[in-house]
């Protein structure tokens, strides 16, 4: 069950990506973390990245709560990945390497700065700073100029590293891991282990991807519990019930498979479902206090493809020459490929709408650098030329 998962899930993605030329970045929950800061205090995002980050974010922590890192197991091409290339090596007879537990728990913490680096650098630089090393990019860039030869590297030390160390990147690197551990450690589901009929034969520890000694244990509630049930595939007694997932022991015996196959499901496609139904917009700029009275018009406009053109944009709704808007005062946008959508809101008193096309449209003098400024913008039905003429 859980390869077809791994399958179905790498396959949606790859197809995404590859098959109708998507943007898989808006879909990857650890963009939702790199831009929470940035979109809570300032209103934008860094490029590349859209509020779909933050609904699919919530979509795993919510699966998180309920199956612990399940995301890690099922979900994540990265995990994937690494999980086939160590299953392929073992049954080639190549056994991963015993790292002792005092040095496991050590390299556990290197993710801890890798977080904290990643993050206070796309702060700093206001840029994705993480994808020219993020192996999970040079799976899902179509290979773009803007990849770098370091993603291919890391990623190639990643299946390097699967063959003889069982999930090295999920176990001591990933920075995602790190956001979600606080709420795994209080998940819902979890491996049991009954003494009277555990026959003590420790394969439930060595089948652990993630080193945990499940024999040692009643319960596992590591956080790093990534719900595999492998080690209850390999337990000899689990007819017996030695080894069991589900509930906590005071809410239940246990669960179906079923359940874990149900959670995934539903909370990635509510996540989807939510981002398409309620999309907020990933750029935000104001001037001034709203009134009262305050109208919107919706546009549709070419070349407002990330955040660097919403950037741009302002300097039109808020030139100061012959098409300046007095009345502009608010500008909300969702950029991305094609006619992008943007919401301007303005004092029907000072300015229409009209006047709005215009402005975004028309060229203007920039005083302060001394230069002509050209739009790159069009505006879907618009013909400025036409309205120049009347």
């Amino acid at each position: 069950m859980r390869t077809l998962l791994q399958f179905v899930f790498l396959s949606l993605t790859l197809a995404g990506v590859y098959g109708f030329a998507g943007n898989a970045e808006r879909w990857c929950p650890f963009g939702g973390v790199e831009g929470l800061y940035t979109y809570i205090s300032e209103g934008n995002l860094p490029c590349s990245l859209a509020v779909s980050n933050f609904y699919i974010l919530g979509g795993v922590l919510i699966i998180t709560l309920v199956l612990r890192r399940a995301f890690c197991g099922y979900m994540c091409p990265i995990g994937t990945i690494s999980d086939w290339v160590q299953r392929t090596t073992a049954r080639l007879k190549v056994q991963p390497l015993a790292v002792p537990r005092w040095l496991d728990k050590m390299l556990s913490f290197l993710k801890y700065s890798v977080l904290v680096v990643v993050l206070f650098l796309t702060y700093r630089a206001s840029e994705l700073v993480f994808r020219g090393f993020d192996p999970c990019y040079a799976l899902i860039s179509r290979h773009g100029e803007d990849i770098t030869y370091w993603a291919y590297i890391v990623a190639g030390a990643i299946v390097l590293g699967s063959i003889i160390l069982t999930m090295p990147f999920c176990r001591w690197l990933c920075p995602l891991a790190v956001v979600l551990n606080p709420f795994s450690r209080v998940g819902l589901a979890r491996i049991k282990r009954d003494d009277t009929t555990c026959l003590q034969c420790g394969k439930c520890s060595r089948a652990c991807p993630m080193a945990i000694p499940v024999h040692e244990v009643s319960e596992v509630t590591a956080a790093r519990c990534i719900s595999c049930l492998r080690c209850v595939e390999v337990c000899p007694g689990r007819g017996d019930g030695a080894v069991t997932w589900g509930p906590p022991a005071r809410m239940g015996r246990r669960w179906p498979s079923a359940v874990l196959v149900l959670v995934l499901l539903f909370c990635t496609t509510a996540a989807v479902a939510a981002a398409h139904l309620f999309p907020i917009p990933s750029f935000v700029a104001t001037r001034g206090q709203l009134p009262v009275f305050v109208e919107t018009t919706e546009l549709g406009v070419a070349g407002l493809t990330c955040r660097g053109r919403a950037n741009l944009l302002t300097y039109f709704v808020e030139r100061d020459d012959t098409f300046e808007l007095m009345g502009y005062l608010k500008l909300e946008v969702w950029p991305g490929p094609g006619a992008a959508r943007a919401r301007i809101t303005y004092e029907p008193s000072l300015c229409n709408a009209d006047a709005i096309k215009r402005a975004v449209t028309e060229p203007y003098y920039d005083a302060v650098a001394g230069k002509w400024r050209w739009s790159p913008f069009e505006i879907e039905g618009f013909d400025p030329v036409a309205v120049s003429g009347n």
